[in-house]
């Protein structure tokens, strides 16, 4: 694996920053949800969340918005193939990490469809052929293997996470477009037109959470939460016991116990 790049760094250290810097405590506003086993730090992760949500507000979805109504769509349509045909070929090798032989191979001949045929990306006519995006980062990885979820964390500017998904994104990174050998200005460039894509992508995302959701972290968390167990079974999640479900059904020829006698009056 190669060493952490200088953006990667700056990532890093401008994420410490912003830890330490956010102070005071946080209070779960009147009407939250009741706590989420999966969310023991959400005094912290509702003070995390409403940092990004505020530097959401004042940069990232203003330069989004001007970057959807500035940049014609062809151009956009172009930039998210080309990020999209990178990620793809991050998504072969997790699928083959995991011993999915074949959505490996078939998210490989994917990537070289749409390299060879889709002027090295900017178009996808992989997916006029069927050959279907199936996603997977090194956090579904790691739980293929076995690690445990851990709890839901929220990362300052990079928002939802968990322990295992903040591990794998470290491991992401290094496989992001930003990585390429090349001048610092521009690695910054395109981790800066990375994000910005990204944003604007999620526009319409952001509008029905603001309309629908009383509690927004919640709202967020658990769609976060709901998500990622879908893509790690491969949208096949197993069913979650009942709680009023037997400990144990009766073997069979076992008669039924009777039913006890009526209190006396």
């Amino acid at each position: 694996m190669k060493p952490m790049g200088t953006a990667s760094r700056s990532l890093a250290a401008l994420m410490l920053v912003a830890l330490f810097a956010l102070g005071g405590c946080a209070t779960v506003p009147a009407g939250a949800s009741a706590p989420s086993p999966a969310d023991p730090w959400e005094n912290w992760n509702r003070k995390v969340f409403a940092f990004n949500d505020a530097v959401d507000a004042a940069v990232l979805k203003p330069v989004a918005e001007t970057y959807r109504d500035v940049v014609p769509r062809l151009v956009r349509t172009g930039v998210d193939n080309v990020f999209g045909n990178f990620a793809d070929l991050w998504s072969a090798a997790n699928h083959l990490l995991q011993g999915k032989l074949q959505d490996g191979l078939e998210m490989g001949m994917r990537v070289l469809t749409n390299t060879m045929f889709g002027l090295g990306g900017l178009l996808d006519p992989a997916t006029e052929a069927g050959l279907t995006r199936r996603s997977e980062d090194f956090g579904q990885t790691l739980g293929t293997w076995g690690l445990p979820q851990g709890p839901y964390f929220v990362l300052p500017f990079l928002g939802p996470s968990t322990v295992r998904d903040t591990a794998g994104f470290v491991v992401d990174r290094q496989a992001s477009p930003s990585t390429i050998p090349g001048p610092d200005t521009e690695r910054y460039a395109i981790t800066a037109l990375q994000l910005i894509n990204t944003r604007t992508n999620l526009l319409s995302a952001g509008r029905l959470i603001d309309s629908v959701a009383l509690d927004k972290y919640s709202f967020v968390r658990d769609g976060y939460l709901s998500r990622r167990r879908d893509a790690l079974y491969d949208g096949a999640p197993p069913l979650d016991p009942f709680e009023d479900e037997p400990e144990s059904a009766p073997a069979p020829g076992t008669p039924a116990p009777k039913p006890a006698a009526p209190a006396p009056r």
